[in-house]
């Protein structure tokens, strides 16, 4: 088995090492990321370790073929089409760390699913960000990315109507019911938590940066140092967010990464940050004296021209679609624009020669490596065919010419059939993802509600 592994498998040495160095380690999760964005897997015991790492371990394709409730979805191809055939899962180099929230404390290492024969599965989300990270690589660019992580903490004990609340503050006990964007009080007030999330980010190797109270009670911000493999990026992101969804739970708290959780309070995005750089490491995307270099203009023209064929990347649920509004720091319009937290594509202020775009579309509950695959691609179709962007404009306040669907049905039917997406995630990842959604909606679409029967019960 061993003529078939892939060249970006991690090495043996790198288990070796990691076992000599943490003798106290005696079990691991392997953990790979769904089209969801679900994190599934298995916990395996210390001995068997090494034996991921020289032959890889077999796992079941339909792994990628469950939707958001864990349901085998057939229309994928990955359950019966194929006599739910095993695949082979390969260990990500560097992706071996210790979880040091745990008791007893565990590892964990992150795979990539492939075919028997070594070659990439094609429904494997972390393969579809690969191929875009290489098509930028053979013209002699390379992305360097990060995420932003939008959040809420809940309170393990729902309020006196049960639903879900803000987490009560550690020290003082104190329910969280105020709007307190950028206060210190908050975080002051979750000292205890925020300490730890910082030692245990920096014993993943994890680049986490600022953390902010957001604009809505419980709700905060966490951002991630850029790196220069676009693929680590989006690693980062998905280990952040099981860093945070364990450790709250050891706080007494429930991380909640829905994009919009609360009808009248603000939602949760999950913005990426994009520069490209040449074979030396310098920013092409840098300000050309006092103008915006015509690399950034042609990227964002093609971020604007293929958002509407993207978007269900960016929101893909119904939940997801309840987080645009007008007014609402989420943006509703393939617009552009300069320090300008009301578009879709900002060019942030700050240092000319760091200059870079923001995509603000994306919600936190979208799968990363899906995200920056399409983001790419968009970016990697204006510049190859020098398109200019539309004049910069406020969301909020103007129209583009790029329409943007409305609602997740809409979304479903512009993402099908879309030769756009099928180029970004490449064929079999696109009729995986869009098989997924289009189960989820019918059954969301069938569920009849408490409150459609209290609205609508009594109607003549």
């Amino acid at each position: 088995m061993t003529d078939t592994r892939p060249n970006e498998a991690a090495s043996i040495e790198e288990a070796e090492a990691f076992l000599a160095k943490h003798p106290d380690i005696s079990a691991f999760d392997l953990v790979l990321i769904d089209p969801n964005g679900i994190a599934r897997g298995k916990i395996i015991r210390r001995h068997e370790l090494l034996g991921l790492y020289k032959s890889g371990r077999h796992l079941p394709g339909s792994i990628l073929g469950l939707d958001v409730t864990g349901e085998d979805v057939d229309e994928t191809g990955l359950v019966w089409d194929d006599g739910d055939a095993d695949r082979i899962a390969w260990p990500i180099a560097g992706s071996l760390v210790e979880l040091p929230w745990t008791s007893p404390k565990r590892g964990e290492v992150r795979v990539s699913l492939y075919e028997l024969d070594g070659t990439r599965m094609g429904a494997d989300p972390r393969h579809a960000l690969s191929r875009q990270i290489e098509a930028f690589n053979q013209i002699g660019m390379n992305p360097v990315m990060a995420f932003e992580l939008e959040f809420y903490l809940l309170d393990a004990t729902r309020d006196a109507n049960g639903r879900p609340q803000a987490a009560r503050m550690p020290i003082t006990g104190d329910l969280n019911q105020t709007n307190q964007v950028y206060s210190l009080d908050p975080l002051d007030n979750m000292q205890t938590f925020i300490a730890e999330l910082y030692a245990h980010a920096e014993t993943q190797g994890l680049p986490v940066e600022t953390m902010i109270s957001e604009y809505a009670p419980g709700q905060y911000e966490l951002t991630l140092r850029h790196r220069d493999s676009g693929l680590r990026a989006a690693d980062d992101l998905v280990m952040l967010k099981r860093l945070v969804r364990g450790l709250a739970i050891r706080h007494g708290m429930r991380a909640n990464f829905m994009a919009k959780p609360f009808g009248g309070r603000s939602g949760s995005g999950m913005h990426l940050h994009t520069s490209l750089t040449d074979e030396a490491g310098k920013n092409l995307m840098a300000d050309t004296g006092r103008d915006l270099a015509p690399l950034l203009l042609n990227a964002v023209a093609g971020l604007q021209k293929t958002l509407a064929e993207s978007m269900l990347l960016y929101a893909p649920n119904i939940n997801s679609w309840r987080r645009f509004g007008r007014n609402s720091y989420a943006p509703t319009a393939a617009t552009w624009g300069r320090n300008n937290r009301s578009v879709a594509i900002r060019v942030p202020a700050g240092n000319p020669a760091n200059r870079h775009i923001e995509h603000r579309t994306p919600g936190v509950d979208a799968n990363p490596y899906l995200v920056a695959a399409g983001v790419l691609a968009g970016m990697y179709e204006g510049i190859r065919d020098t398109l200019q962007p539309e004049a910069e404009a406020t969301s909020y306040d103007a129209d583009s010419a790029y329409g943007l669907p409305a609602d997740w049905a809409s979304a479903i039917a512009c993402a099908s059939g879309s030769a756009f997406l099928s180029h970004a995630l490449g064929e079999k990842m696109a009729h995986v993802f869009l098989a997924l959604r289009q189960s989820e909606y019918d059954r969301f679409i069938a569920e009849v509600t408490a409150e459609e029967f209290d609205y609508f019960s009594n109607t003549i």
